[in-house]
């Protein structure tokens, strides 16, 4: 009998068309021998939709229109079983199926920070991926950077400040940023795919870039620039009984002070030699906005064994470090006048679950999939087995009139 595997997409972030673009790659890998796979389409009002035209890009391009045509449905827990059910009852009822496993392809918010993990966690489902505190971890760069100074993991010189204090704090702050030195770098704590990051290399610029940045968070994280820095990024496969890295690749950029933005990431710009190009497999209709795939990059990144195998090794003590599981990213910078190498951040679901990094790697993305699938049932029997809760019931013997309660006593 297949499994029943539901592939969580959409969501309110501002990733949301990225995480569409992943999703489709994804279930375009899967094996449908092997799984029963179910498009659950998250929309930016957080209402779950499902439908056998998710498959296809073409539905997403009017989401109006979509949630007309989609089924509105709700995931519900029946005993041993989760359940999909329409949100409107009719006098037809409908048999949507049940669930045994899902995959979140979700980035940013409500997705990667832990949300969706601790939904999934009350439904009692197997899902592939990081747990809720690791998933709230890596998306807090502040919270992350902590930890991973604390595992005494190479970290560029930072600091984070909440923006709605820099006005109270603003010479606090300046000097802070002057210990630094400029350039740096600004970026809210809570995002990815480089939305709201800026780089500031004077005063004026710094004030405009934390107003930026407050747009998309509260928390802002404060960074040394690296010179001539060089991006290199590491997928991180497995979980902390048992990982491996991938081969490494090394991210194009326009300029020497520059970063890769959301457009060069997501929206073509033209790869760099040796790049990866679109995934063969991917999602009918989705052209050449092939998600992360499609960006400016070099695999496997030109890189002498030694540097390969140091990076990759650090890719795996922050794995670890984090408590991270299923597939991440896990992203470098190099210093490139002394080598240095910096761990920047992790991408607890990366853009196209880096697939490509993969398939260089040797692992077919619908070997990929399989993993994730492997390893959600994986922990869910490791928890079985665990002891969460007993058996017993103190209230039972317990009497109001006896523990002093209506006068604010403790049992």
């Amino acid at each position: 009998m297949k499994l029943r595997v539901g592939i969580l997409f959409g969501g309110e972030s501002v990733e949301h068309e990225v995480s569409i673009i992943s999703a489709l790659q994804a279930m375009a890998a899967m094996d449908s021998q092997r799984y029963d796979i179910v498009p659950i389409y998250i929309s930016k009002q957080r209402d779950f939709y499902t439908s056998p035209m998710f498959f296809d890009v073409e539905p997403f391009q009017d989401l109006e229109l979509l949630k007309e045509k989609a089924e509105n449905i709700t995931l519900v827990k029946k005993g041993q079983q989760v359940v999909m059910e329409p949100v409107k009852k009719s006098w037809r009822k409908k048999d949507l199926g049940t669930l045994d496993v899902i995959i979140p392809v979700m980035h940013g918010t409500n997705g990667e920070d832990g949300t969706i993990q601790g939904y999934l966690e009350m439904l009692k489902i197997p899902y592939a991926g990081c747990d809720v505190i690791a998933a709230a971890v890596g998306q807090d760069k502040a919270i992350m950077k902590n930890i991973l100074e604390n595992s005494g993991l190479p970290v560029c010189p930072w600091f984070w400040i909440y923006g709605h204090e820099f006005a109270d704090q603003q010479q606090n702050v300046l000097d802070r940023v002057h210990d630094l030195g400029y350039p740096v770098v600004l970026k809210p704590a809570c995002l990815g795919s480089s939305v709201g990051i800026t780089i500031a290399h004077n005063d004026e610029e710094l004030v405009a870039g934390i107003e930026e940045a407050r747009q998309y968070d509260n928390k802002i994280v404060i960074e040394r620039m690296v010179p001539k820095l060089r991006e290199i990024n590491c997928s991180v496969l497995g979980s902390c009984f048992d990982c491996q890295a991938s081969v490494l690749e090394e991210v194009g950029r326009h300029d020497e002070d520059d970063l890769l933005s959301y457009v060069d990431k997501y929206l073509g710009t033209g790869a760099a030699k040796g790049s990866v190009q679109n995934h063969a497999g991917a999602a009918k209709g989705t052209g050449s906005k092939g998600g992360m795939a499609s960006a400016a990059r070099i695999v496997p990144a030109p890189l002498d064994d030694q540097t390969t195998a140091r990076i990759q090794q650090l890719a795996v003590e922050t794995f670890k470090a984090l408590g991270a599981s299923g597939v991440c990213r896990i992203d470098f910078m190099m210093d490139g006048k002394s080598g240095e190498i910096y761990v920047n951040e992790i991408n607890t679901i990366p853009g196209s679950l880096a697939f490509y990094l993969w398939e260089a790697s040797g692992v077919s993305f619908a070997e990929l999939m399989d993993r994730l699938v492997a390893q959600a049932i994986d922990r869910q029997r490791r928890r079985e087995k665990m002891i969460f809760s007993y058996s017993t019931n103190i209230l039972a013997s317990y009497s109001a009139n006896r523990g002093g309660a209506k006068q604010g006593g403790k049992l």
